[in-house]
């Protein structure tokens, strides 16, 4: 018997099942989390009046953001292999609800980079979920169980993006950010009472985690395509995700960011299709739609490139790049959860600490694309970077043909 099918009957004799009530919990609970990092895009242009910064410098806000989550996730998601998940869950929901009003009561550049780099540092509890799901979850249905979980986190990214557009254009970017503070107070309480212990899969101490990573890291090929795929791929999201606000509040738009928002609810058509990207999964072999979601993905910047000057040519591209950059993430985890299973959390450090570290520098490059050479730069910044991650994707397919 496996460590890990010990782990789950350990699990279920503690009365820990996977029914869909709690299946639904961790979908909600990964959206509402996940969302604190991208309240910023949309409103990234009325930061920049508040505190009279060009485009390169409120843009760093989404960087430190994604820097910070990749902090927290080396940090604090490999604990999920050796500690109780509901209690470290709850802290960490109580420290993002202190950082996101560090953001509401922000007075300068700095003090905004700062109070951002902590809630990406915290905002973590989805990428502790995640394994959890995948360690209940048996292997005949763990892409699907992934994929309606990852659907909430996925709806939790794109609506964030229209929820903060509505808010801050009615009420201001501050507001936004005291709504997710309250909003993690309460999860932090609900989730107290309702989600179930969970037993650790690893008797290791905190340093052999980290030294364990490393092992991976080198002995896991796989992982490794994966975890650069990942973040080439995000990276060109947040390369577009970062410059939009600044792309439509000009010629030929001149859109406010209640409407810069919206474009996150074309993204929906993605999100909804995490589900049936998952059980595609199970059925098919992940590593080939990995391909087929990087060319999906390049497809949006042509889009973007080409037909970027008409409102349909951007919800086009937007549906695109969604639907290719989910569907490849969750091909990708489908993957690198199968490796070694009593190390999902770990595995799982490497591939979404590497994503946004890949999703920060788009970030950073986007503004700075954005500053340099406006919309066209940025188009070539981030279909560069899809390119990038299709040549390491095919490198690896055939250095590993089994």
């Amino acid at each position: 018997m496996t460590n890990n099918s010990k782990g789950i009957e350990m699990n279920q004799s503690k009365g820990i099942t996977l029914t869909k009530g709690l299946v639904l919990l961790m979908s909600i609970t990964c959206g509402l989390a996940v969302a604190n990092l991208y309240y910023n895009q949309p409103l990234l242009a009325d930061m920049g009046r508040t505190f009279h910064a060009n485009s390169h410098q409120v843009g760093n806000i989404s960087m430190f953001t994604q820097i910070g989550y990749a902090i927290g996730m080396f940090l604090f998601v490999p604990l999920g292999d050796m500690k109780e998940r509901r209690q470290l869950i709850t802290v960490l929901l109580g420290s993002v609800t202190i950082s996101l009003i560090g953001v509401a009561t922000a007075q300068n550049l700095l003090w905004i980079y700062v109070a951002s780099l902590a809630v990406g540092i915290t905002t973590v509890v989805p990428q502790v979920i995640i394994p959890l799901a995948a360690q209940m979850a048996g292997p005949e249905e763990r892409g699907k169980v992934i994929g309606s979980v990852m659907s909430g986190l996925l709806f939790g990214i794109l609506l964030a993006r229209t929820v903060a557009g509505f808010i801050g254009g009615s009420f201001g970017w501050r507001m936004m950010y005291w709504v997710a503070a309250v909003l993690m107070l309460a999860l932090a309480i609900i989730l107290k009472q309702i989600l179930p212990k969970s037993h650790p899969e690893a008797n290791l101490t905190y340093r052999q985690v980290l030294k364990s990573i490393g092992e991976l890291i080198v002995t896991q090929p796989t992982l490794r395509e994966a975890s650069l795929v990942g973040a080439l791929l995000f990276g060109g999201f947040s390369v577009f995700w970062t410059s939009l606000a600044f792309y439509l509040e000009g010629a030929p738009y001149y859109f406010g960011s209640e409407v810069t928002g919206l474009f996150g609810l074309v993204g929906v058509v993605g999100a909804a299709a995490a589900p049936l990207v998952g059980r595609l999964a199970d059925r098919f072999s992940p590593k080939l739609m990995v391909g087929l979601f990087i060319l999906i993905t390049l497809l949006s910047y042509l889009f973007f490139g080409f037909l970027g000057s008409a409102v349909w040519g951007i919800i086009v591209g937007v549906i695109l790049l969604d639907l290719g950059v989910q569907g490849a993430q969750i091909s990708n985890q489908t993957r690198i959860y199968s490796l070694v299973p009593e190390a999902r959390s770990r595995l799982n450090t490497v591939f979404m600490v590497t994503y946004f570290l890949g999703g920060s520098l788009g970030s950073s490059l986007g503004s700075y694309a954005w500053n340099l050479w406006q919309w066209r730069g940025v188009c070539l910044t981030g279909g560069i970077m899809i390119v990038l991650g299709f040549i390491v994707w095919g490198i690896h397919q055939l250095k590993y043909k089994s």
